[in-house]
Formats: structure tokens, C-alpha cells, sequence
């Protein structure tokens, strides 16, 4: 069944206000919640938790058949092909830069409707920056449209990066990093994949890669870069994204994604 304008909008709506109970937890225990390690060089706080637990009581308090995957609570990611309705929420993407009070980091939330992403919101508390999307609605930033640079030269481009903390001078990411960094205007790695995406979708940087990120990462900033005119590329060859284990190139234009390819494709 196709959903109506009506009804994504509001589920963009509720989108928008869990964010925004999310972003107020992190606000309000930044310095102050505690900090422990997931794996080496992974960390979580109580903010995380905190955030999370908010989102998850707005959203299921308006929408009782639906279900919720989110990063403090994977045990319900098998449920993602199979719901109908499924939020999959980052309720703090950029811990690290978090935890030393640094800019760039998001609550991130996606709603996925018989398999196919519909709503997108990721939402920098720091900022007051609210990013969002519906399919075939275009995409928006604290309500207003925004659309990509339309950068098509890899010699003009600044490209943004994620690496994950298991990266060593050895890594095949090492090496698409340098290849990008002679060849690109400049080069960021900036902590928030959720804001990387959103920021190729508004213009302010115009290429993003990465390989070692997770569905709850990306999901929302995947639909806010679509509607913002962005083009989406497996990394390793090919138009096909796996969804669970992303591994992706995203850039302002078809033309910047082709030229970009040669420096990704090992």
C-alpha cells in the first residue's frame, strides 16, 4: 500500500520531535555522563542510553505498531526486513567527538515502511540544525530546501571520510585516502556520518566515503542526500548498497561519483 503525502509528513513530524527529546538528553548531560567502552576505541555514555530511551518512548507512544532498532539495543535488527513499520535510530552518532565536547555530533533517525526508507531526520543539538527528508518530498534543513553543490570536478571538491577504529597504516583505507587527498580540493574527517551525509545534501561539502559504518549510522542521511539531488554508489563497484553493511560513496553529483571512482575501486 502507497502511503499519501499526509501521512509521511507526519511521521517526518515525529521524527523531527523525537530528535530534537534526543538532542536535549545529550545537551543536558554533556560533561557529565559516563563514559565506557563497547570495544577498543568505541565508547558509550549514559547520554547514549539516555537519548535513546527518549526517542523510543516519543515515537512508540504515537505509533504503537511500529517497531524500533536502535544502536544501544541491536538485538531487534533481524526484525528489519520484517516489519511493516521499523524507526532505526542513532540517538548519538559522533560519541567520540561528544565526549570531549567537540562539534559534529547528531541524532540520527530513519523510518523504513515495507523495506524502503520514507523518513529521514538527523538533528545537531549543538547547532539547532534540523536536517530532513521524505521520499518524493525533497529534503529540507530547519525547514527550508536544500540541494547539493552540483560539484562535478574532483579538483574543486572537499571530500568528506569516515574511518573506523580498527584502522591501521596498513588498511585499504589508508590508501583511498591518500589517493583522495592528491586529487581533491582538501579532504575532512569530521566524526558524525549522519552529519557527513547531510552536509554533501546541502552543499557544504560535496563527496563522502566510508566502509565501516552500520544501517543506524546512515539510514537517515542515505533518504536526506537522495532528496537533496545526491547520487549513492557501492564503493566496490556497482549502483547496489548493502544496506546492513554499508560500504558507499556519496557525492553532489553522477558526474563527481564517476570521477571519484577511480580513486575508491581498489
Amino acid at each position: 500500500m502507497k502511503l499519501s503525502e499526509t501521512e509521511i509528513r507526519r511521521f517526518i513530524e515525529a521524527s523531527q520531535t523525537a530528535a530534537k527529546l534526543g538532542g536535549a538528553k545529550l545537551m543536558e548531560m554533556m560533561g557529565t555522563a559516563k563514559v565506557s567502552e563497547k570495544a577498543p576505541k568505541d565508547l558509550v555514555t549514559e547520554a547514549d542510553l539516555a537519548s535513546q530511551v527518549a526517542i523510543e518512548n516519543y515515537l512508540l507512544s504515537q505509533f504503537s505498531d511500529h517497531i524500533l532498532v536502535g544502536e544501544e539495543d541491536t538485538e531487534k535488527s533481524g526484525a528489519l526486513d520484517d516489519a511493516k513499520f521499523c524507526w532505526i535510530v542513532d540517538p548519538l552518532d559522533g560519541t567520540m567527538n561528544y565526549v570531549h565536547q567537540l562539534r559534529s555530533f547528531s541524532v540520527s533517525i530513519a523510518l523504513r515502511y515495507q523495506g524502503e526508507l520514507i523518513v529521514g531526520t538527523v538533528y545537531d543539538p549543538w547547532l539547532d540544525e534540523c536536517f530532513s527528508a521524505g521520499k518524493g518530498l525533497g529534503a529540507t534543513l530547519n525547514g527550508d530546501p536544500i540541494s547539493t553543490s552540483g560539484c562535478t570536478q574532483t579538483n574543486e571538491a572537499l571530500v568528506v571520510c569516515s574511518f573506523s577504529s580498527s584502522v591501521d597504516r596498513t588498511h585499504p583505507e589508508v590508501e583511498r585516502f591518500l589517493r583522495v587527498l592528491g586529487n581533491t580540493a582538501s579532504i575532512r574527517r569530521l566524526g558524525s556520518a549522519a552529519l557527513n551525509l547531510s552536509y554533501v545534501a546541502c552543499g557544504r561539502t560535496d563527496a563522502y566515503w566510508a566502509t565501516g559504518l552500520k544501517c543506524w549510522d546512515i539510514a537517515a542521511g542515505f533518504l536526506i542526500l537522495e532528496e537533496a539531488g545526491g547520487t549513492l554508489n557501492c564503493i566496490e563497484g556497482g549502483d547496489t548498497i548493502d544496506f546492513l553493511k554499508p560500504k558507499f560513496s556519496a557525492a553532489a553529483t553522477g558526474e563527481l561519483s564517476q570521477a571519484l571512482r577511480e580513486y575508491f575501486v581498489l
